[in-house]
C-alpha cells in the first residue's frame, strides 16, 4: 500500500502557508501518519519555520527538499512565491533520507555520506541483511553563495559510486528564482547550502520515468575538440564562440540555441546551456561537457517545448509497470520557464489532461534535471529537459 498526498499554498506568509498546505494534507491523509515527505519552497519563505512546523505535525518523518524557480501541483498547478509538499504514507515500501554536505568541495565524499545515512535506516540493514535501493530523488545545490557552483554531473557520478550498483537517480537542483547567488536544500529541520539530499525507495515500489526537451538539432554534426570542465574552447577545430556565430548569423550564444550532447553511437542526447561568453572566446557551459563529444547546436519553438512535456509523460506512462499510479513528481528545467513565458503553466497542464485518472502531482523548475535517457543505461545530469517520475506499488 503507498498512499501520497499533496499540499500547495500561494500565501506569502510562511506561517500561514505551510499551515494551509498541512491542511490539505491532513485532510487527505484521512487520519493515517506520513513516512516520508518532498517540499520545495520559493526562495524567499522563511524556510527554518516551514520545516519546523513540518516536523512539529509529523514528528520523525523523512523529510528533504530544495527552494525552487517556480512550483508545480495538482492543487495549485503551476506557481511562483509558492511552496508544495508531498508527503509518502505506506506499509510496504521503505522510505529513507539521507544528506551530504560540502557538496561543492568534494562531491564524491558528500554523495557518499547521504547514501549511507539513507541505506544505514533501513529495517534489513538493522537486521544485518541487505537492503536495495530501488529508486534515489536526489536534490543537489547549484549555487553555494560565494560565487561558486556544485558540479551536478560528478554529484551524481558520486552517488552512483556510493550505490555501488546501478540505481536510477531522478530528480532536479534547486533554484533561486534566477538569482543566481544561492540556493536552500532542507534534510528535516535543517535548513542547508552546499549540500545534498536525498530520499531513497525500496520494497514494494515500482516507478517509471521520461525525459524529453523539445530543442531539435540543427546543422551537421561537429566534435568538441578542446574543453575543460564546464569551459568549451574549440568545436571543429575553430573558437567555440566562432562556431556559434556561423551557423547564428553572427549572435551571440544562448539558451534558445543550446548543444545537443550526443550518447554514444546513438541518436539519443542530452542538453549543455550556454552560460557566458568568457573573453578568450570560449564558451561557460552549465555543466561539464567532454572533450571528443559529438555535437550539434539545436533551436526550439515553445510549440516543441510543451510536446516534450508531453513526451516525457507519455514515456513514462507506457514504461509503468504498476497497475495504479500513486504519485507524479515532475523536475522542469528554469530555462524552459524563461523560454515558454506566459505558457509555463501549460507544461502542467497537459501532463494533468493525459492522466488516466486523478492522481497527486508535484514538482518543481530546477537549475538543472537528473536522470536516464532511459532504463537501464547510465544517469544523466540534464539542462533544458522536462522529466516525470511516475511511483506505485505492485
Amino acid at each position: 500500500m503507498l498512499k501520497v498526498v499533496v499540499g500547495h499554498s500561494e500565501d506569502p506568509d510562511s506561517q500561514y502557508a505551510i499551515g494551509e498546505v498541512l491542511e490539505q494534507c491532513s485532510q487527505d491523509l484521512m487520519g493515517m501518519a506520513p513516512a516520508a515527505g518532498i517540499l520545495f519552497a520559493a526562495i524567499d519563505f522563511d524556510h527554518a519555520i516551514i520545516l519546523e512546523e513540518i516536523l512539529r505535525v509529523y514528528p520523525g518523518i523523512e523529510l528533504i527538499g530544495c527552494t525552487t524557480d517556480g512550483e508545480i501541483s495538482s492543487k495549485a498547478g503551476f506557481g511562483q512565491d509558492s511552496l508544495t509538499l508531498m508527503l509518502f504514507c505506506s506499509d510496504t515500501v521503505e522510505i529513507h533520507a539521507g544528506v551530504g554536505y560540502c557538496a561543492s568541495k568534494n562531491p564524491s565524499v558528500a554523495a557518499s555520506q547521504a547514501v549511507h545515512q539513507a541505506t544505514a535506516k533501513s529495517s534489513h540493514a538493522l537486521e544485518g541483511c541487505g537492503y536495495t535501493t530501488k529508486l534515489c530523488i536526489a536534490l543537489p545545490a547549484s549555487y553555494i553563495g560565494d560565487g561558486t557552483t556544485a558540479n551536478g554531473g560528478m554529484l551524481l557520478k558520486g552517488l552512483e559510486n556510493a550505490f555501488g550498483f546501478q540505481v536510477p537517480i531522478v530528480g532536479g537542483a534547486a533554484g533561486d528564482q534566477c538569482r543566481s547567488k544561492i540556493t536552500y536544500q532542507f534534510y528535516g529541520s535543517n535548513v542547508l547550502t552546499d549540500s545534498l539530499p536525498i530520499l531513497t525507495f525500496g520494497g514494494d515500489v515500482v516507478f517509471s520515468f521520461g525525459a524529453a526537451c523539445g530543442w531539435r538539432p540543427i546543422g551537421r554534426k561537429s566534435m568538441i575538440t578542446k574543453a575543460s570542465g564546464s569551459r568549451l574552447y574549440e568545436i571543429d577545430g575553430i573558437p567555440a564562440v566562432e562556431f556559434y556565430q556561423r551557423y547564428l548569423g553572427g549572435r551571440l550564444p544562448s539558451a534558445e540555441n543550446s548543444l545537443a550532447v550526443y550518447f554514444g553511437d546513438s541518436e539519443r542526447y542530452y542538453i549543455r546551456v550556454p552560460n557566458a561568453l568568457e573573453k578568450d572566446g570560449s564558451i561557460n557551459l552549465l555543466d561539464d561537457i567532454p572533450e571528443q563529444a559529438i555535437v550539434q547546436l539545436t533551436d526550439a519553438s515553445r510549440d516543441d517545448i510543451i510536446a516534450a512535456s508531453l513526451n516525457s509523460f507519455q514515456t513514462a506512462l507506457q514504461n509503468y509497470p504498476g497497475n495504479k499510479l500513486d504519485a507524479v513528481l515532475l523536475f522542469s528545467c528554469c530555462c524552459r520557464r524563461w523560454v515558454l513565458g506566459t505558457r509555463t503553466k501549460e507544461e502542467y497542464e497537459v501532463i494533468k489532461n493525459s492522466l488516466p485518472y486523478e492522481a497527486p502531482i508535484c514538482g518543481f523548475y530546477t537549475y538543472g534535471e537528473l536522470a536516464p535517457l532511459q532504463f537501464p543505461s547510465p544517469n544523466y545530469y540534464h539542462q533544458e529537459t522536462f522529466v516525470t517520475l511516475l511511483i506505485g506499488t505492485n
